[in-house]
């Protein structure tokens, strides 16, 4: 089978190029400082040069936008700002928030920190590169390397902030040590409030997503997305939907292209720091589908690098709790469209197929 390359041979031993990829620990970044003028097969994504994408640059649509001063206003501004979050998750899926709280310098230093993480020496990097989901700080290049079909031009460092056992300041690249510890506190007080506005605009009590446990652990994972030298055969991250509650994404000046599949939207190039709200698919499953989880990608591009730090907010894997639609919402004319389960088997389905959009919930659908 040919490709825009013609090289490309769907015969090849992808698994033992995928493993030496894997055991440089050197990642994307590895492959651009060693001066490559083409990518590795094992990048070229087929479905997406098949697809042709067009040029949506004359149809970009303005991004539905949350200004939580209003929040604290009086009730009149704050019954129209639920309004607004209630719209923008049912009909989008996607919001972009400001007056936020949390300052420019914060997040300009949180951009700075990821940043200079990846621009590190290989060597430094390669004691945090793991595979090991228990680690609480990890680095490595594409989360499901070994079971995606085409392989993401992108690296990242993860950090998991379990809310009553988060990693110590020692754990974590010294690097990037202070400014991970004060953004991840800083965004885990904005979720609260998020979680707040999430639950009116479902249609239960301001606390109902807190109590649930659903901000029990923030998984951040800041990317790094070098220069592609063949951006038209790859993607910088593979149309997929979160498994989580709710991302908080923070985007550097160059904008990330965040796409959403089924809105046909394009984010081109930032001149500004953004936050990005993405209700995911455990809000679809506990709003019983009130709330759309949305696909979205991410581009390969020819400059950068581009650095994304995304905060996944997300239930405990671990406890016995199950999970479905709230009780509150369900009727004779809302009957509940999913069982209850559990996080870790509704994990362990997501995780167990390639990131390919579909993700796991449809098979938990009563």
């Amino acid at each position: 089978m040919g490709s825009k390359t013609g090289e490309f041979q769907a015969d090849y031993d992808r698994q033992s190029e995928v493993k030496a990829f894997d055991d440089t620990k050197a990642g994307v970044k590895g492959l651009v400082d060693s001066g490559i003028t083409k990518i590795p097969r094992i990048f070229i994504n087929q479905d997406f040069i098949l697809e042709k994408p067009s040029d949506s640059s004359g149809s970009q649509l303005s991004v539905p936008t949350i200004d939580l001063q209003a929040i604290r206003e009086d009730s009149t501004r704050r019954a129209e700002l639920i309004k607004q979050v209630e719209s923008a998750c049912a009909d989008w899926g996607f919001l972009q928030v400001i007056n936020h709280g949390i300052s420019a310098s914060v997040l300009e230093e949180m951009i700075d920190g990821i940043r200079e993480f990846h621009e590190q020496d290989t060597e430094i990097k390669k004691g945090f590169y793991t595979r090991d989901p228990t680690r609480k700080v990890l680095y490595l290049s594409n989360y499901t390397l070994f079971k995606s079909k085409a392989a993401d031009w992108r690296d990242s460092l993860g950090c998991i902030m379990v809310c009553d056992n988060p990693p110590q300041p020692a754990d974590l690249p010294e690097v990037c040590r202070d400014v991970v510890m004060d953004y991840t506190k800083k965004v885990m007080t904005l979720s609260f409030t998020l979680l707040e506005l999430l639950s009116e605009a479902i249609g239960v009590n301001p606390g109902c997503l807190k109590d649930m446990g659903c901000a029990d652990h923030m998984f951040l994972m800041g990317h790094c997305c070098p220069p592609c030298p063949q951006p038209e055969l790859t993607m910088a991250t593979t149309n997929h939907k979160d498994s989580n509650i709710i991302t908080v994404l923070l985007q550097d000046q160059m904008g990330g292209k965040f796409i959403p599949m089924n809105l046909e939207y394009c984010i081109h190039d930032m001149v500004i720091i953004v936050f990005m709200l993405f209700p995911s698919y455990n809000a679809q499953l506990i709003s019983n589908d009130k709330f759309k989880s949305v696909n979205h990608r991410v581009l390969a591009k020819q400059t950068g690098p581009r650095i994304s730090v995304a905060c996944f907010l997300r239930m405990s894997e671990t406890g016995s709790r199950l999970y479905g639609p709230i009780k509150d919402l369900l009727s004779e004319n809302n009957p509940p469209i999913y069982r209850d389960i559990l996080i870790k088997d509704y994990l362990s389905e997501y995780y167990s197929k390639p990131i390919d959009g579909f993700g796991g919930l449809p098979n938990f659908k009563l």
